[in-house]
Order: C-alpha cells, then structure tokens, then sequence
C-alpha cells in the first residue's frame, strides 16, 4: 500500500512537473492577434506597390519570367528566391508578391511566438512579439523579397524548440524545420545564430537536440554546398568569395555604423555622416539594458536557460555584423531583435507588474526585550507605513509612456524610409520606360549605374565588369550589341565607356542613356 500510495504522488508529481506554469500557455489567441495585426500593418503602411529593391530583384529575377536571372553572387542563398516562386514564376505584379510575403510572414511570426508556449506567459509573448514586429525595420522587411526577417523568425523559433524539446518531443520538429529555414535562406547566418544552441546541447549532452539541429542546418544549406562545388570553384572558395565582396571579414568595429543606419538608411556602404537624432536611437541603448535586467530577474527566480539562451543567441547572431564587417544594414540585425524581444518583453512586465517585497524574506519581528534594555529612547513617532505597491502605477506609466514614444518613432521613421525608397524605385520605372522608347526592348541588355533593377524592370539582362556582379568585360558587352539591344546608364555629367563613346544617347533623371539598337541605324 505504502509504495502504491508512493507511486502515485510520484506520477502527480510528474504530471505537475510537466503541467506549463499558470498562464505560461493559456489560449493563443493573443501571439494570433499580434501576427495579424503585423500583417496588416505591413499592407496598410509598406506600401504594396513599392517597386521592387536592388537585392530583391536579384533573388526574384532566379525563378521569374519577366526578365534574365540577374548574376547571383557567391554570399546570396536560394532559399528567398523559391519562397517568392508561387508567384513570381507566374506573375510580375509587384503587389501580389507584397501580399503573399506580408502573409506568409504574419503566419511565420505566429509560429516563432508559438514555439514558446509554456516557457514565457502567454501575455509576455503577446508583448514580445508586438515589440518586434512594431520596429521599423521588421515591418520594412517583412513583406519584401529579401533573407533575413526569415532567419529572424527561424532563429526565434528554433530556440524556444531547443528548450521545449526536453519535455516535448514533438517540439523537434519544429527544430528541424526551423534550423533547415534558417540555413535555407542564410547559411552563415544560421551557423552564428546556432552557435549557443550546439554549445548547450554540447554542455547538457542533449544528443538528440543536438542531432536534429544539425540534421536540420545541413538540410536547408545543401543546395547551398552543393552549388558552391558545381559553380564556386569549392566550399572555401565561395567562402572566400562571400568575404572579398562583403569587404574582406575581419575586425571591424560596426557598432557605429548600425547606429548610423537606425535613421532609415536601408544600406550604409560606406557609412558617413552624422548620426541620427538621439531620439531615433534611445531604444536601442535600451535593449541591453532590459536584457540585463530579463537575466537578473530570471537567476533570481531560478529560471535562467528560457531567457540566458535567446539572450546569448542574439549576441551571437548580432557579432559578425557589429566587429567583423565594415559597413551596415539594419536588416543585418532583425535575428538579434526577435531573439531580444522575448526576455525583453518579460523584463517589462516584471517592471510592471511585480510586487517589490516577493523576492525577499519577511523581517522577523524585534524582540520584546529591546524596550526593556533602552527605557530611556523616545518612542519613534506612529507613521503610516509607504505601501511597496504605490510606486506601482507611476513605473506602469513610464513603461506605457516609453513604449508609445517608441511607436511613434518607430512609425515616423518607417514612413521616411517607405516614401524615400517609393520614390527612388519610382525613378528606376521611369529610366526602364525611357529604355523601352529608345527601343531597348527585350531581349536586351543594360549595364551601368543601378543597372541591375532597372534591367529587370525593362525585361532585359544586366551586365557589370567591375564590383561584386561583375559578369563579364567591356569587350563582351561590345559584342553583344552587334546583335541585340544594349544600353548603358551613366551618371549625369560623367563620360561613357570606351565602347559606347559612339552610341545616341538620351537623358533619363539622374542618368544619361548610351544605347545600340541593331538594324535601327545607331
């Protein structure tokens, strides 16, 4: 009977043990309610019609008809370019394929936030999940052809996977695939942003974890590999090439020029200028600062891994492009935000909602002999004691203060650089439209200044013989336009290649137009 009665509070006890904490899971409702919301937020404010971007019409122009595929350097992965293909194979509707990437990643944040359950509250992740996703930055990118919001997403949801797959087995799925999307789109990027997860799974022996998230990186970086072997020249060598036209990987202190390209800079190469206004930057001095205080707060209540391993996912994710590159994007950074938002977000609701006393233990009571020793010391005077909570509602106003300032500089900053890239992409349109009327129609060929997206908006194919897309030489492109329409785009004011000294040439914005028309007299 005595081991009977053992053995069953041992099974509750178990039963308790695996049971996620009051609250931790709840309904899933709310993290749904923030994907949605981030949805639309993107179709409402990224304007759909944006024309596509320089990195964008590389990775489009592989699996669309529209146009030749633009060369497709060494660094650059595939994986963006076949998440595009349902659409882009058949349609060249710009809006359409906003649309489909602004829903693919509302459903790919509500994902990563559910991969999470039992190991924040339900309204942590709520919260974590609508801080990064109201960055400018993550709303910039979220629905547009580009890698590195999905290795954010995937970062976020491999981690809470790694953690759950002790006690849920099923949640090594979910590391698979998270692992494999990661690697799909950025293969070096998955390897940093995994480093912290191989080295715990290493430390705690976690031979299964460890396994499939290797299965899974290997799975999503193949075609990568296997690629680099059949048109690289070998693996080290598409290494090798990823760092030459990345600027040569090395000791570079970036920090400064991510704060430079906070203001809206979609790319800073070369980074000068002044920094932006104090107020666009506040927050990201913030972050480490509520991180520190997310890890604090959790050695304290004894539940450190849930937040220490995003935390350390996020620094390692975040160091190539803050120490070994020489310039920066903002977008390089969106893996490191989504892993920060969670223990981010917990660290808030703590600031708001903890009761100060709770973490320490009540005083014991003076003893009744200290009167009787001291007779003689006057009687502190009776007054009222200060509740610990009253300071409680003035530090919820704060937190609540400080997050709508944050909106609303994140909102400004987004709609800046929304209308400034509407309108440079706008001048691409009207360059590939003034190609069209000097009969440069496909198939044709356009090299020269910002060739590359205004070749895909014309139909044609870019050329470049110099820079990271060099393709071919000044003599090839000579030779090709004995046969087929080329132009050339030369900034205004600047004299046109050896090659095109000859050719007519009209004014288009910005850039001139050096053209050859075969069999049209030029």
């Amino acid at each position: 009977m005595a081991g009977s009665a053992h053995a069953t509070v041992d099974t509750a006890s178990r039963a308790r043990a695996r049971r996620p904490p009051a609250g931790a899971a709840g309904t899933g409702w709310p993290p749904a309610a923030v994907a949605a919301a981030f949805t639309l937020a993107q179709l409402l404010l990224v304007r759909p019609g944006m024309g596509l971007g320089w990195d964008e019409t590389v990775y489009v122009s592989q699996v669309s008809g529209h146009a030749p595929a633009s060369y497709f350097s060494a660094p650059r992965a595939r994986g963006i370019s076949l998440l595009v293909a349902p659409v882009a194979t058949w349609s060249s509707s710009t809006p359409l394929l906003r649309v489909h990437l602004a829903l693919l990643s509302g459903l790919a944040l509500f994902l990563a936030l559910r991969a999470w359950r039992g190991l924040f509250p339900v309204g942590v992740l709520a919260l974590g999940g609508a801080l990064f996703a109201s960055l400018w930055v993550t709303l910039f990118y979220g629905p547009q052809a580009m890698p590195n919001y999905w290795v954010a997403v995937g970062a976020l949801a491999a981690t809470g996977c790694f953690l759950r797959a002790r006690t849920r087995p099923g949640a090594l799925w979910g590391l698979a695939g998270s692992a494999a999307l990661m690697a799909w789109m950025r293969p070096v990027d998955a390897v940093w942003a995994a480093l912290p997860l191989l080295a715990l799974g290493l430390a705690r022996h976690r031979r299964r974890a460890l396994l499939v998230l290797l299965t899974g990186l290997a799975a999503g970086a193949a075609e990568w590999v296997v690629e680099a072997y059949a048109d690289y020249g070998g693996l080290a060598r598409r290494l090798s090439d990823g760092s030459a036209i990345q600027g040569g990987l090395g000791w570079h202190f970036a920090v400064v020029d991510q704060l430079r390209s906070l203001g809206g800079r979609t790319l800073c190469r070369p980074c000068t200028g002044a920094l932006p206004h104090p107020l666009l930057t506040l927050w990201w001095f913030t972050l480490p600062l509520l991180a520190g205080l997310a890890l604090a707060m959790a050695v304290r209540t004894r539940r450190a891994t849930a937040t220490a391993l995003p935390l350390g996912c996020a620094a390692s994710a975040a160091f190539p492009y803050l120490f070994l590159i020489g310039y920066a994007a903002p977008r390089f950074l969106l893996p490191a935000y989504a892993l920060l938002a969670l223990p981010v977000a917990d660290a808030l609701v703590h600031l708001m909602t903890a009761d100060p006393r709770s973490p320490r233990r009540a005083r014991r009571p003076a003893r009744r002999t200290a009167p009787l020793l001291a007779p003689h010391l006057p009687r502190r005077s009776a007054l009222p004691p200060v509740s610990p909570r009253s300071s409680r509602p003035v530090v919820v106003v704060l937190v609540c203060a400080g997050l709508a300032a944050h909106l609303a500089v994140q909102l400004a900053v987004l709609l800046h650089t929304v209308g400034s890239t509407t309108a440079a992409h706008r001048e691409w349109a009207r360059t590939a439209d003034e190609l069209r009327r000097s009969g440069v129609r496909p198939p044709c060929l356009v090299a020269g200044h910002e060739a590359l997206p205004i070749a895909f908006a014309a139909g044609c194919g870019s050329a470049a013989t110099a820079g990271p897309n060099a393709n071919t030489t000044e003599d090839g492109i000579a030779a090709t336009a004995r046969r087929t329409p080329v132009a050339v785009l030369v900034p205004s004011g600047s004299a046109p290649p050896r090659y095109a000294r000859g050719w007519p040439s009209v004014p288009a914005g910005t850039v001139r137009i050096y053209y050859a028309v075969p069999g049209a007299g030029s």
